[in-house]
């Protein structure tokens, strides 16, 4: 047998053992997270129901969970995305979560993103994902539920329903939602990029607490890896531009997108707003302008009232290095919380 035909069956056998190992591994891996996150798993004639074990609806019976499910209606309709309808679901009284419903087909990989990402994860500034049921046509994710919506519709909500976002409302959903960002980036393992990181995206709480939700675009990295290079995907308007030059979608990416969320804060404008469409520009480059001249006061939310200068200079400061258009420039999350809770720190010990 000669030296090229022995060579040939040993790289053929070695690329075998090693797709064999890789299966034989995530296999074992998710018997393990499968043990530790479930506390049944229950089979129906129409799908699948499986509740985690950390969850409240762990101590109600599936059957009353489906069937509450399977009678939602477009009167319970909470919201509406690129990857789904969400629906809020009431149990009883004192119980409701929010369901998200995706069709079968183009939302198969969202539901999998999320699966994926959101099943480990429990943080106070993460949604937590309850459960999920499986059908042949469409999928159902069950979140807790966020009963003041997101921030999206705060700032831009119907006026007759819209509630006033006062300066401390504000600094502490921009702190709650970095907290969770930075836990995605630098605290799971695997790393999360979450890619799709927007206003709408980011709940709150009874308490106005930030949560960042919506994983259907999460990409998973392992620790030694700076990129994953995927199909461009997100919002206008939120997109780091070296997203649409390279198709690579980085940490660096979401602190831009983060970036785009605090001038939403400050400013209360849409990235997206008619108003920079007929001037040619654009949310980001219309603030650049006016805070490279030192007028931050010129496009501050005219809501906000009095708010102190120090403090909202300061946020306009740290959006602006999230916008850095290197984005070797950019800070990581982590330095980014660490900047918004040393400007809080400055406020506290001058007020004493």
């Amino acid at each position: 047998m000669s030296k090229s035909l022995l060579l040939g069956i040993y790289i053929t056998v070695s690329c075998l053992a090693f797709v064999i190992s890789k299966i034989i591994i995530s296999v074992l891996l998710y018997k393990r997270w499968k043990r530790k996150h479930m506390i049944h798993e229950e089979g129906y004639a129409g799908g699948k129901i499986v509740i985690f074990r950390s969850s409240v609806l762990q101590s109600l019976e599936s059957d009353t969970i489906l069937k509450k499910m399977m009678n939602l209606n477009n009167m319970e309709v909470i919201g509406c995305g690129g990857y789904g309808t969400v629906y809020k679901l009431k149990i009883d009284d004192s119980k409701s979560f929010a369901v998200k419903r995706l069709n079968r087909g183009t939302a198969d990989k969202g539901f999998e993103r999320e699966l994926e990402a959101m099943a480990d994860i429990k943080h106070r500034n993460i949604v937590t994902l309850h459960g999920y049921y499986t059908a042949p046509y469409y999928n159902l994710l069950i979140y807790e539920l966020m009963p003041n919506g997101s921030l999206d519709n705060f700032l831009y909500g119907a006026p007759e329903k819209r509630k006033t976002l006062d300066w401390s409302s504000r600094y502490r959903i921009a702190i709650g939602a970095a907290r969770g960002i930075s836990y995605l980036h630098h605290d799971c393992i695997p790393h999360i990029i979450h890619r799709d990181i927007k206003s709408s995206n980011i709940l709150l709480d009874e308490n106005m607490e930030a949560r960042v939700s919506d994983f259907g675009l999460a990409t998973l990295m392992e620790p030694d890896k700076t990129h994953v290079s995927t199909i461009v995907a997100g919002t206008f308007g939120y997109l780091a531009p070296e997203y649409f030059d390279t198709g690579r979608a980085t940490f660096k990416g979401d602190v831009y997108s983060y970036g785009v969320v605090l001038l939403e804060l400050l400013t209360g404008r849409k990235p997206s707003d008619e108003t920079f469409m007929e001037e040619g520009t654009k949310l980001v480059t219309w603030v650049k302008a006016v805070v490279q001249e030192k007028k931050e006061e010129l496009v501050l939310d005219d809501r906000l009232g009095t708010c102190p200068i120090q403090e909202v200079n300061n946020l306009f400061n740290i959006a602006m290095m999230c916008l850095e258009s290197d984005p070797l420039k950019r800070p990581t999350m982590e330095e980014v919380v660490s900047l918004l809770e040393q400007t809080k720190a400055d406020k506290l010990a001058t007020a004493y």
